[in-house]
């Protein structure tokens, strides 16, 4: 019987021939991630008792959540973590700045095929779009990882997702995954190994596979996988910092579930507050007046999420009582997007270019809400609280979508914009 990915990672990282779905193993990741919470984590990983770390290159640390410092506490958090790399020798780290830890990670050529990434964030799952098993774990799991370098995981069942058909713009990777969620709720995917695959897939950039693979843990998933292709290899030719080989689930691979999307009928989608499975087509939500748009996050924050924005937004105007946060993944995109002329025509638009980083999307500064306030972002949670206020709302949309809401200052369909 043949295995699927996730099967087939574990198995090689446990040095096994096989697996069974539910089996335990204990395994060494070939990358850690950590980004601001490696404070925490080095307390916790104090009272373990051991002086050093045992391997400090196979850590990566990005500060990225609240940059730079907005108050005393987050620069003595800084200041923690600083001399916490510093004392263990850690030299992948990467201070304010550089970007947001889920961007700067495959920039720097650590989010390759086949390897397994596991870092104390959820939204590690990320590097799935590398062809990486990727996931997030605890707190006090990354503190044995430092003291060890070896943790038990579960082997999860999977579930295969076909997307048939070409997305016909301007809808995107972003309307398709939270058409997903929508599908299967916020829980329909708990633990499971999801591979996504069809022509549809096959035919998206890197970027677009980022934003599924991104938001798989909105619907519970362990890991999120796109199969490995030319696209990759081409993104990696001048960042990969070593040698991989890709993993394949097997043809004869046995899934829990196959689930088929078609993205040609696909049209924009929106996540209303306060979950990320409360879906629904752009018209059922437009017109709904807003008060901040936020483009960007490690969700749609690359060059081409900037992109389709400045398209829609060049030679107009954001409207009256409208803020628009422009937020760059990283700072390779920011400079990107400068070189390009991007950023000119966002800011001539009126949006406020901030520095790459998490801030507003967490709610921890650059853009919290005030009590009564909507925005529509094109980040992954919308969460009551999220962004600042309990009694605010937030809307999840594509980079298009949140564009043109900019531009009307109401919930558009931006499809009146093509």
């Amino acid at each position: 019987m043949g295995m699927t990915f996730a099967q087939k990672v574990l198995a090689a990282k446990a040095g096994l021939d096989s697996i069974a779905v539910g089996q335990i193993v204990e395994i060494e990741p070939d990358v850690c991630l950590s980004h601001d919470n490696t404070a925490a984590i080095a307390k916790t990983f104090a009272k373990i008792g051991i002086s050093h770390v045992k391997d400090p290159d196979k850590f990566v640390i990005v500060l990225d959540h609240t940059v730079p410092a907005s108050e005393e506490k987050y620069a003595q958090n800084h200041k923690e973590i600083r001399e916490f790399v510093q004392l263990n020798g850690i030299r992948r780290f990467y201070d304010v700045g550089v970007g947001i830890c889920h961007q700067v990670l495959p920039e720097k050529g650590f989010a390759l095929p086949g390897r397994l990434i596991l870092g104390s964030d959820s939204h590690t799952t990320t590097y799935g779009a590398f062809g990486a098993f990727a996931a997030g774990v605890g707190r006090s799991e990354m503190a044995v990882l430092y003291a060890t370098s070896r943790i038990w995981l579960k082997t999860p069942s999977s579930f295969k997702m076909i997307v048939h058909g070409e997305l016909e713009e301007p809808v995107s990777a972003k309307d398709l995954i939270l058409h997903i969620i929508g599908s299967i709720g916020a829980d329909g995917a708990l633990y499971k190994s999801v591979e996504y695959t069809g022509e549809a897939i096959e035919a998206m950039s890197i970027g677009s596979r980022m934003v599924l693979c991104n938001m798989a843990i909105e619907m519970g998933a362990k890991n999120g996988y796109c199969a490995p292709d030319h696209k990759t290899q081409a993104f990696l030719a001048d960042r990969a910092d070593g040698p991989y080989t890709a993993v394949f689930p097997d043809d004869d691979a046995q899934y829990e579930r196959v689930l088929e999307f078609d993205a040609s009928s696909l049209g924009p989608q929106v996540a209303r507050p306060h979950t990320v499975d409360n879906v629904s087509p752009v018209d059922v939500v437009a017109g709904t007046p807003i008060h901040q748009a936020l483009l960007g996050t490690c969700t749609n924050g690359r060059l081409e999420d900037l992109r389709v924005a400045a398209a829609i937004l060049d030679g107009r105007k954001v409207a009256n009582g409208v803020r628009l946060l422009v937020l760059p993944a990283s700072q390779e995109i920011l400079l990107e997007a400068l070189e390009e002329g991007i950023i000119d025509t966002l800011v001539r638009a009126g949006g406020l270019l901030l520095n790459p980083g998490c801030g507003p999307c967490l709610g921890a500064h650059q853009g919290v809400l005030a009590p009564g306030e909507v925005c529509i972002s094109t980040a992954n949670r919308n969460f009551k609280g999220r962004m600042g206020s309990r009694d605010a709302e937030t809307y999840l949309a594509s980079p298009a979508t949140v564009a043109a809401s900019a531009v009307t200052g109401v919930i558009t369909d931006p499809r009146e914009f093509f």
